[in-house]
């Protein structure tokens, strides 16, 4: 991101004032509403051991505020009270629903009850009074206002995310746009460029603010209060805004424009952002629906929490970028003088765990690229081949634990479990990571280098862990430290919120030890740079603005094309069935890739669960199988021309001058060498994705004959839609009789066998089947005894897996499946309410027990 020059105040300029501290701010307060919780819960307990009094019955909370004074009266006269209450209700008139019961004796004795327990009540509460008042010394006014003040800040953050956020994406939009940093097939470059790309930010804002205008009228000529206009008020003023800073573009082109170019390749510069809002735009304003565009982007303020996080994931990776952690990970591998090959498959295995708790592939790429292009080409790799691992270091990871895009599919799609896909999604890294290998060794250009003795590089690495021991302890105290002080761990969830501090703390130990950061280069300007904790966490959070900008807006207009394809009806001419399972597979595969070319993981996933995954499971596709096609389908359409989103953010974050060095280098070479960058990606991902989608239903179809093989891997948790069974003894058929009549009483007896404290099953059907107790129970015609056997054992199995999960709604959506399951069950075989009980029912009971 370009700096902006000028006359600076008080050691800034008016571009840091106004973006650079206000983000930083922003990013500071999501870090406390993120911590907010934990902190604020630990505080509550803390002041309850320190300040609550059991013997008094005094607990902290009542201490939170300066008690009121009861306004009872403690010493009533009680003789003068029920005298006063009789005669008021001997005096009372009568009304006509007065005379329907008749004479009501008055007791005062009744009257003398009420009124001593009110007493008791007042002089209890005078007590409660007196003790909490005593209980308020000074120590606790402090301690509560830190405590109250602390969850002051806590709640307007959570009430306001939002807002936050909105106002962060505003701040970011704004630079980026000034500084011409959105991401583009290709930067603009000249003059043609530049207007080409100008017109089209000018027209796609233009839009947007015609819409954002539209939508609030409309919200205001619906008659209904609009719950919270300030955000589409900031809506408005965000786009005005970016509507005239690219009209000023339009009118004045950048001083660093080239001469030349032409119309046709200055298309490839325009903004992916403006390139899906004019198009989107277009198609809502052409189908009257004006406020289509602003709606969709409104859908990042109800998903704020995610975005929020987003940002400080960005935040993390740019802190990272500050400090010389990565450089000094790798002085241990320097030493084997490893092959570049082999040398990025361990760094490509390394960069899977970030990948993986940032939950975004183009997310890690953004924060940790340029440190993967860096050290990949320091070992003399090819810089195609280094481009190449740059876009896959965000890929492989996202189906590994505890990518947060898998608990986003678990929680749409019920059908699947987290446990199953990323149980799965292990073999899959495994498979894809295999293949870069091969492929990177099958085409190295052979050269002859000097490999290390394992007696010379092992101590050598041994050496080298020494400066790195730092950095791994202070990570494991701050995580040791929310764990113990927050009782809060490191997973998908606390994540966003503990990388950051966790980063703060390593810059400030990197920046007071001491030393340059070569980060921006070997020169001495762009050491001098990089020097300082206060001048590294600000060189961070404005390279993090131009990120958060640029990535966020691009993903909040996907989600508006993910709504222009679903109003299209797109997705309605995909056939219900196939007839075929392999060509099912193979529409869905390829319709899957073309998704995540156009469209950013979340809210690819939504719109997939919602229109493309019934018809899956619909033609028999198990659900487990079908995710892992898509999410390795994403990962090939993040990586493919034309878009290639990976491609792109790995473009940006190593620069143009590498881009041109890459061209330069294979101008000679053969055609693989010179689209190195693009071909060894797709290469891996495409026959991963092949393997994936053709191999997991062959495991499928062969389930039986691998299952030694596949329970010897711990494969068990892809199941085949019908589940291998003990054989059952065979059912002698039960005479024909006639159906019961009402099948609400047979649904009442089902439920009645598995609860052996209800009543019999004979009585609750009128007590027919009690005169013959050895005959069966008529029951309508119905699934076989087999059948049911295959039903209970799947929907018991498919609870415990939820139940493991910690999957609250599934668990409650299986509950009563299974209850019917194993009723009708028992219907068929023709026992009593104590026979379900025996097998299934004893099972789940078991486990709920537990």
């Amino acid at each position: 991101m370009q700096s902006s020059a000028g006359k600076k105040w008080f050691g800034r300029t008016p571009s840091e004032w106004l973006s650079s501290l206000p983000i930083f701010s922003l990013l500071l307060l999501t870090l406390i509403i993120g911590t907010g919780e934990m902190v604020h819960g630990q505080l509550l307990r803390l002041g309850e051991r320190m300040f609550g009094d059991p013997e008094n019955q005094v607990q902290y909370f009542l201490l939170r505020a300066d008690p009121s004074a009861p306004t009872c009266e403690a010493n009533p006269d009680i003789d003068a009270l029920v005298a006063k209450q009789v005669a008021d209700a001997e005096s009372a008139p009568k009304s006509d629903l007065d005379l329907l019961f008749g004479d009501v004796a008055i007791d005062p004795n009744e009257i003398r009850a009420s009124l001593e327990a009110a007493r008791d009540q007042c002089r209890e509460r005078f007590a409660v009074y007196e003790r909490v008042s005593k209980a308020i010394t000074p120590e606790v006014e402090v301690f509560r206002e830190i405590e109250t003040g602390f969850f002051g800040i806590f709640k307007f953050g959570t009430e306001n995310r939002p807002l936050i956020l909105l106002i962060m994406v505003a701040i970011a939009a704004i630079s980026t746009t000034k500084h011409f940093h959105h991401i583009s097939l290709r930067p603009p470059r000249t003059k043609k460029d530049f207007q080409v790309y100008s017109l089209a930010m000018l027209g796609a804002n233009l839009l947007m603010t015609i819409s954002a205008s539209y939508y609030l009228k409309l919200q205001y000529d619906s008659g209904v209060a609009v719950e919270n206009p300030l955000i589409s008020i900031i809506a408005i003023a965000l786009f005005a805004a970016l509507s005239f800073i690219s009209l000023k573009d339009v009118l004045k082109i950048p001083a660093q424009a080239e001469e030349g170019g032409s119309y046709g390749m200055g298309l490839l510069s325009i903004p992916l952002y403006a390139f899906m809002a004019l198009n989107a735009g277009i198609n809502f304003f052409m189908d009257d629906y004006v406020a289509g565009l602003a709606i969709y982007f409104g859908q990042i303020t109800e998903l704020s929490s995610i975005f929020l996080n987003l940002a400080l994931y960005l935040w993390a990776g740019m802190l990272l970028k500050q400090t010389r952690v990565v450089s000094l990970f790798m002085d241990i591998l320097r030493p084997w003088k490893l092959p570049p090959e082999v040398f990025t498959y361990i760094v490509l295995l390394a960069a899977a765990v970030p990948t993986a708790y940032t939950g975004a592939s183009g997310v890690f790429v953004i924060a940790a690229g340029a440190i993967v292009y860096r050290e990949v080409l320091a070992v003399g790799a090819r810089r195609h081949f280094a481009l190449a691992a740059t876009a896959m270091s965000g890929s492989l990871g996202v189906v590994l634990r505890p990518c947060l895009l898998i608990v986003v599919i678990a929680a749409l799609n019920k059908e699947v479990t987290t446990s199953e896909l990323y149980g799965w999604g292990l073999f899959v890294f495994i498979l894809t990571s295999t293949i870069f290998m091969i492929i990177a060794l099958l085409k190295a250009e052979g050269r002859v280098t000097e490999r290390a003795k394992a007696k010379e590089a092992l101590p050598q690495s041994l050496r080298a862990l020494v400066p790195v021991s730092p950095y791994i302890l202070i990570m494991l105290l701050v995580v040791y430290g929310y764990e113990y002080l927050l009782d809060t761990k490191l997973d998908e969830f606390t994540a966003p919120v503990m990388l950051p501090v966790i980063m703060l703390f390593v810059i400030i130990f990197d920046k007071l030890r001491g030393g340059p950061t070569k980060v921006g280069g070997d020169t001495p300007a762009e050491k001098k740079k990089n020097q300082g904790l206060e001048m590294a966490v600000r060189s961070a959070t404005t390279e993090t603005i131009g990120h958060i900008g640029a990535l966020i807006m691009l993903m909040a207009l996907s989600i508006s094309v993910g709504g222009m394809i679903e109003r299209s009806g797109l997705m309605s001419v995909v056939p219900a069935e196939m007839g075929s399972i392999w060509m099912a597979l193979t529409i869905f595969m390829f319709m899957m890739v073309f998704i995540g070319m156009v469209m950013d993981p979340f809210g690819a996933v939504i719109l997939v669960s919602a229109t493309v995954a019934p018809i899956a499971y619909s033609n028999g596709i198990h659900p487990v199988h079908f995710w892992m096609i898509v999410i390795t389908a994403f990962e090939l359409g993040y990586l493919s021309p034309p878009v290639a989103l990976n491609q792109l953010l790995a473009r940006q974050v190593v620069g143009e001058a590498e881009m041109d060095k890459a061209a330069e280098e294979t101008k000679h070479k053969p055609f693989y060498y010179r689209y190195e960058r693009w071909l060894l990606p797709v290469y891996t991902l495409f026959i991963g994705l092949l393997i994936v989608t053709y191999g997991g239903q062959t495991l499928i179809n062969n389930s039986d004959n691998l299952k030694p093989v596949s329970h010897f891997l711990g494969l068990d948790q892809l199941r085949p839609a019908v589940l291998d069974q003990s054989p059952t003894p065979a059912v002698e058929p039960a005479p024909a009789a006639e159906p019961v009549a009402d099948p609400a009483a047979m649904d009442s007896a089902a439920d009645a066998m598995l609860d052996p404290a209800a009543p019999a099953a004979d009585d609750l059907l009128g007590g027919e089947t009690a005169a013959a107790p050895a005959a069966p129970v008529a029951v309508p015609a119905g699934p076989s005894p087999a059948q049911l056997q295959v039903e209970v054992t799947e929907v018991v199995s498919n609870w415990a897996a939820a139940w493991s999960a910690r999957d609250v709604e599934a668990t409650s959506a299986f509950t009563r499946p299974t209850s019917s399951c194993l009723a009708r069950k028992a219907g068929h075989n023709g026992k009593a309410s104590a026979a379900p009980e025996s097998q299934a029912s004893q099972v789940l009971r078991s486990i709920s027990a537990t």
